[in-house]
């Protein structure tokens, strides 16, 4: 695959999986393979990870804690810019009814474990042949931001940000116009398992105000009274 400047690259595929030794085992292999992977052990990681940063392919287990490959499945298609993401549903159950119904539910294709990596390599090969490579430039309004090479501009203005603010602003890009809570943004943007005060979230919105907004220029990150913040249309 090629990003919009013509640089090779590998294609990324998000593994998710909650047997660690087989998320393991299929990490190992499709990085020998070729292939850049990422790893989820739960649904609600692999949603916020898919928010971040858009997989070429994504793996997925059917059975999972907390969350079913389902249940996301059916979450990703919901989404505008995720409705074209090839998705393998990876399980053991074997029936046809089962088989069907992750089709139907949004699955480009069915893998029943135990499976060899090189037919799922084959599967995976298919899938990417016939799927169009992922714009990795995410834009609103008059913000840019490329999510390979980690540059964001506005109006041709290089923007630099921190880390967190980075991530803040590409979530935003992601999902523009909604509105999310500070415990929204905690959960999807900052690491699991990482205490950080609900305050941290009104300090990184403040620093990514700052370099966002130059001079007479809008503010497009909105700030909604008893609910939390949004990236959106300046206003009037």
């Amino acid at each position: 695959m090629t990003d919009a400047d013509g640089t090779a690259r590998k294609p990324y595929i998000l593994v998710v999986e909650d047997d660690e030794a087989l998320l393991m085992m299929l990490r190992y292999n499709l990085e020998k393979l070729g292939y850049e992977v990422g790893v989820a052990e739960d649904g609600p990681s692999a949603l916020a990870q898919v928010a971040l940063r858009r997989p070429d392919l994504v793996l997925l287990d059917w059975m999972l804690p907390s969350l079913s490959g389902l249940d996301v499945c059916r979450r990703l298609r919901e989404q505008e810019a995720m409705r074209t993401l090839p998705i393998i549903m990876l399980t053991a159950r074997a029936g046809e009814a089962d088989n069907i119904r992750g089709l139907d539910i949004g699955a480009d294709d069915y893998v029943v474990k135990p499976c060899s990596i090189e037919a799922l390599q084959a599967r995976i090969r298919a899938l990417l042949r016939r799927v169009p490579p992922a714009d990795h430039t995410l834009r609103f309004a008059d913000v840019t931001l490329d999510t390979v090479a980690h540059r964001a501009e506005r109006n041709g203005r290089t923007l630099t940000l921190g880390p967190t603010e980075y991530r803040i602003l590409e979530f935003f890009l992601r999902h523009p116009r909604q509105v999310f809570s500070r415990e929204d943004l905690l959960q999807r943007v900052w690491e699991r398992g990482v205490h950080v005060e609900l305050r941290t979230v009104d300090v990184h919105i403040r620093r990514l105000r700052l370099t966002l907004n130059g001079p007479g220029e809008a503010d497009i990150v909105r700030t909604v009274r008893a609910a939390g913040y949004a990236l959106d249309d300046p206003r009037p």
